[in-house]
């Protein structure tokens, strides 16, 4: 098993064909830095979760997941351990760009807003309020950098770099992902506030869908019962462990102790999530081979 990158939540492997096996960790990241603890099935989750969004989104552009099942990875990969952790995916080179894309003004979004009256270099009407909806949805892409920090870029600067028929491509293909799953949420009950998308290419230059989608690591998810202007939204992600290390004043580096049972509600929240927006139970999948 040639393992060619170890990130804060997922290990890949290079099968030396052309493909590649993700496994999908337990392991949590929140502040850029990986939480000295792990979140139960949380991989797995996320691995199912990416599946239900690429299969959702395949009509709009192709992706690079060949399967997830667990009969179908490399038998390296059939143990116990890799169980439903596991996507066999084709080999791209990818694009250093996290394309977000925010139909709701929060996070990092509304304070940039609150101290410029815009975001990455776009201008937004005055007077917007947290939370608030906006009229269409923007693309505010990041740069991806090794250590610390993605960084907030302009598309300006994505055009800069990819040249700009590609720049073009991936912000008019994201905001079309955008839209596609923010409907399908919303026939969950859900709201999809913003998300990101990461995109490579393959030998040939053929652009795909990669990484991962439609999961609370990429995406703030609102309860649509709950939605309210100006007051702080529980979200279907790690925003529920950050707040909580937040309070402790962690700094991403120190050893810190996390209860069992935010571990448990912080577990709960990703498994709601999965079962909100597909509509399965996750024991259906849990422990099986189907």
């Amino acid at each position: 098993m040639n393992l060619i990158c170890s990130g804060k939540v997922r290990d890949i492997y290079d099968l030396g064909n052309g493909n590649i096996v993700i496994n999908s960790t337990d392991r949590i990241s929140v502040f850029d830095a990986i939480v000295p603890t792990i979140i139960p099935d949380k991989g797995i989750v996320l691995n199912r979760m990416s599946e239900f969004g690429f299969n959702l989104t395949q009509d709009i552009i192709k992706n690079h997941m060949i399967s997830i099942k667990p009969y179908e990875m490399p038998h390296e990969f059939q143990s116990r351990e890799f169980k439903w952790r596991c996507m066999l995916a084709k080999k791209l080179n990818m694009i250093p760009i996290e394309c977000v894309v925010r139909g709701h003004i929060a996070g990092r979004a509304w304070k940039e807003y609150t101290q410029t009256g815009s975001i990455c270099g776009i201008e937004l009407p005055i007077g917007l309020m947290e939370n608030e909806k906006l009229s269409y949805p923007i693309y505010t892409p990041r740069l991806k950098v090794k250590h610390g920090h993605d960084k907030l870029i302009s598309f300006e600067d994505v055009v800069h770099m990819l040249g700009e028929n590609l720049a073009t491509q991936l912000k008019s293909l994201s905001i079309r992902l955008y839209i596609k799953c923010a409907e399908y949420a919303e026939s969950r009950g859900l709201i999809l506030a913003d998300t990101k998308f990461e995109f490579g290419l393959d030998e040939c230059g053929n652009l795909y869908l990669a990484d991962e989608i439609f999961t609370p690591d990429s995406s703030r998810i609102w309860y649509a019962k709950s939605f309210k202007l100006r007051q702080y939204l529980p979200s279907y992600d790690n925003q529920y462990l950050r707040d909580y290390l937040a309070d402790k004043n962690w700094d991403g580096v120190s050893p810190v102790e996390i209860s069992n049972d935010v571990i448990s509600i912080t577990r709960d929240k990703f498994i709601g999530a999965y079962e909100l927006l597909t509509g399965n139970k996750f024991s259906i999948f849990y422990g099986s081979n189907t």
